[in-house]
C-alpha cells in the first residue's frame, strides 16, 4: 500500500483577517492534493499568525498571543474538518496553545481526516524557552492513530529527541514530526532526531518546519527548517534514510510516496533488528564500570 505525504515549509503571515487565514489554508492543502497527496502535515506553532488578528501589540506580547491564539482554534479546527473531507485528504493542523481548564496553555496538533475529527496530541517535553518565559506547559500522553493510511504517531519538535518516546509509539508506521526551530542548529537537532526515530522503530518519520521571519513575533521571529521524510536506512529504504528532502527555507510541500508494505517487510527481512532488539539494552543500562588510565591485567 502507497501513502503520499506532503511535509510543509510554511512561511507564517500577517492575518488582516479571518478571509485571509482561510484562503492561505485552502490553497496550501490544495496544492497538496493536487500532487497527490494523502497526509499533509503542517509543522508546531504554524498557528501563532493568528495572533496576528488581534493586532501588532497583541502579537507581539508573550503573553496575549498565546490567548489570542487559542480564541481561534475552534474556527481554525472547523476550517481544517471541512477541507479534510473537500479535499478526501488527512490533514495535522499546525500546533497552537490552547487552554484546556487550567491557567497555561498546552502545546497542541490536532489531526483530521475526511471524516472529521480523529484527535490531538499534545507536546510532551517542553523547551527552555516553552519553559520560561512562555510557560507553555506539557498536556496528554501520547496516542496512536489507527486511520486508513497506517497506523500514525505524533512527536512534536523536541519531543522527537528522546528515544522513549519514540519507542513508546513503536506500532506506528509512521511518526509526524511537527517542527518550529529558530537556527539551523535546532533545525538539525530535530532532523537527527526525526531520523533515529525511524532508525529505531523501523519506520517513517515526516517532518514539517516553520520558515521565514516573522517581526510581528517574539516567540517565532526567526524560523529556519524544511520539509522533510526519513526512513531506516535498510531494506526497502534510501541508503542515507532520507526518502525525500525540501530546500532549506523553501516555503512549500516536499510530497513523496511512503510505501507501508515496505515498512512490513523491513521489519522482519531487515539487515538490523533494533525494534525487536530494543529490550536487550535492559540490564545494560544501568550504572557502568569506570576504568582508569594505566597498566590493566588481561
Amino acid at each position: 500500500m502507497g501513502v503520499t505525504v506532503a511535509a510543509a515549509a510554511y512561511e507564517m503571515s500577517w492575518l488582516d483577517n479571518w478571509a485571509d487565514y482561510t484562503a492561505k489554508i485552502e490553497m496550501w492543502v490544495a496544492e497538496a492534493a493536487q500532487e497527490g497527496a494523502q497526509l499533509l502535515v503542517f509543522p508546531e506553532y504554524g498557528a501563532l499568525e493568528l495572533s496576528t488578528l488581534a493586532g501588532r501589540d497583541v502579537a507581539l506580547d508573550l503573553e496575549r498571543s498565546l490567548h489570542a491564539v487559542a480564541e481561534h482554534v475552534p474556527a481554525a479546527d472547523a476550517l481544517h474538518a471541512d477541507l479534510a473531507k473537500r479535499f478526501g485528504v488527512h490533514i495535522l493542523a499546525a500546533s497552537a496553545p490552547v487552554f484546556v481548564g487550567v491557567d497555561r496553555p498546552v502545546n497542541r496538533a490536532r489531526f483530521f481526516g475526511p471524516q472529521g475529527f480523529i484527535g490531538h496530541q499534545d507536546k510532551q517535553i517542553m523547551t527552555k524557552f516553552e519553559r520560561d518565559p512562555w510557560k507553555v506547559v506539557s498536556g496528554g500522553p501520547l496516542q496512536l492513530f489507527e486511520t486508513d493510511l497506517g497506523k500514525i504517531g505524533i512527536l512534536i519538535c523536541y519531543d522527537s529527541e528522546f528515544p522513549l518516546l519514540g519507542r513508546a509509539l513503536k506500532e506506528a508506521d509512521m511518526i509526524l514530526v511537527p517542527s518550529c526551530t529558530e537556527s539551523l542548529a535546532g533545525y538539525s537537532r530535530v532532523r537527527i532526531g526525526a531520523m533515529a526515530r525511524a532508525l529505531e522503530g523501523q519506520c517513517v518519520s515526516v517532518m514539517s518546519s516553520t520558515v521565514g521571519a516573522c517581526d510581528w513575533s517574539e516567540a517565532v521571529d526567526m524560523n529556519t527548517g524544511g520539509g522533510g521524510v526519513f526512513g531506516p536506512p535498510d531494506l526497502g529504504f534510501p541508503d542515507t534514510g532520507v526518502i525525500a528532502q525540501g530546500a532549506l527555507n523553501q516555503p512549500g510541500w516536499t510530497c513523496t510516496q511512503v510505501e507501508l508494505d515496505a515498512i512490513a517487510r523491513v521489519r522482519v527481512e531487515g539487515s538490523v533488528a533494533g525494534r525487536d532488539h530494543w529490550g536487550e539494552q535492559s540490564g545494560r543500562d544501568g550504572e557502568v564500570t569506570i576504568v582508569s588510565q594505566g597498566p590493566q591485567s588481561p
